[in-house]
């Protein structure tokens, strides 16, 4: 089955509530990775690549107040010298 090349993804970010307050942007850090991995079905030897912009927007707000969901871009390169999934923000 062959994988799409581009592939939009809505991230709830609702679990970096759960863990003390001063952990919150770099959590929600975590969950965007876990939840690329689980939606791209990324392999261990494949390469994620998330760009600065996602980090900026998670981080824009503090560390304390990360939003609560986040809508991603999730492009998958076959070109060897490329990161094989980027991960950008979505813009309408």
């Amino acid at each position: 089955m062959a994988r799409g090349k581009e592939s939009e993804l809505t991230v709830p970010l609702r679990r970096a509530w759960n863990i003390t307050r001063f952990k919150r942007a770099p959590r929600a850090m975590q969950i965007i990775r876990e939840e690329v991995i689980r939606h791209c079905k990324v392999q261990e030897d494949e390469t994620i690549y998330i760009d600065e912009t996602v980090n900026k927007h998670i981080w824009s707000r503090g560390i304390e107040n990360p939003p609560r969901k986040v809508r991603l871009l999730l492009i998958r390169h076959d070109v060897p010298d490329m990161p094989d999934v980027e991960v950008r923000l979505f813009e309408e």
